[in-house]
């Protein structure tokens, strides 16, 4: 795994370097996660560009993609609304309610991944399958700050691809020192206590909380494998999946 530095965005990183159990490691300007690219400027664009990135995923709702375009990048982007089609009122109350309910960041988070992953399976099977469609070159995966959403993603292509429950969730952790740096100011921002309360609780990327999520998965439906099989996901996607990720 390497963090890159791409001007205007700081949440990126490669997916490259990571083991798997099958003895291999995971190969370098493959798959890329970052926070919103919108926010890259011009010289962040370049850098895109020269790992080679061919295809870019968006995993934000539409209401997010109309408030902050994607922008002129000169490479195929592709949309997938991760966590359902819209961001609706009912869908942001009951995340609330949820977080109000919730005495620590890690019980929350463990609720509302496992909650989005049964949910949304057909989502996340279909980010599955855009990522394998995706011409040879460089894929980057975002959403807004590349956390949630792009670090549940992640975490299920690391895991088809062979890379252990545990080193996926230190590849996930790393987020949390990564977005540190702007985490106060939005914290601040927060119009009451409960919304403030709740930004903090959103601010932690635990890897006890990834591991509990992957674990809960596997108790489920009999592993990410089995889970995205269930939602439609081919054997022949899965394998492609693996390719990219691993092949040299």
């Amino acid at each position: 795994m390497t963090s890159l530095v791409w001007d205007g965005c700081i949440n990126v990183r490669d997916l490259g370097g990571l083991g798997t159990v099958d003895g291999v490691t995971t190969q370098h300007g493959r798959i890329v996660r970052a926070d919103n690219l919108r926010k890259l400027s011009k010289r962040g664009r370049k850098a895109l560009l020269d790992h080679g990135v061919a295809r870019v995923l968006d995993l934000r709702f539409p209401e997010e993609l109309a408030e902050d375009p994607e922008g002129d990048l000169p490479v195929e982007v592709v949309h997938v609304s991760l966590f359902g089609d819209s961001r609706t009122p009912v869908w942001q109350a009951e995340q609330n309610a949820a977080m109000d309910r919730a005495a620590t960041a890690e019980e929350y988070l463990v609720w509302s991944y496992g909650a989005f992953l049964d949910r949304y399976r057909d989502k996340f099977a279909a980010a599955v399958q855009a990522i394998a469609d995706a011409p040879e070159g460089a894929v980057v995966v975002h959403c807004l700050g590349g956390k949630d959403r792009t670090g549940l993603l992640t975490a299920l292509l690391l895991r088809v691809a062979g890379v252990p429950v545990e080193a996926v969730a230190e590849e996930y952790a790393l987020t949390e020192a990564a977005l540190a740096p702007t985490t106060p100011a939005w914290i601040a921002l927060a119009p009451d206590e409960a919304e403030r309360r709740r930004r903090e609780l959103m601010r932690p990327a635990p890897a006890t909380a990834m591991v509990e999520v992957l674990r809960g998965l596997d108790e489920r439906y009999g592993g990410v494998v089995d889970y995205l099989r269930g939602a439609g996901v081919t054997d022949d996607t899965l394998e492609r999946i693996r390719e990219r990720l691993v092949a040299a």
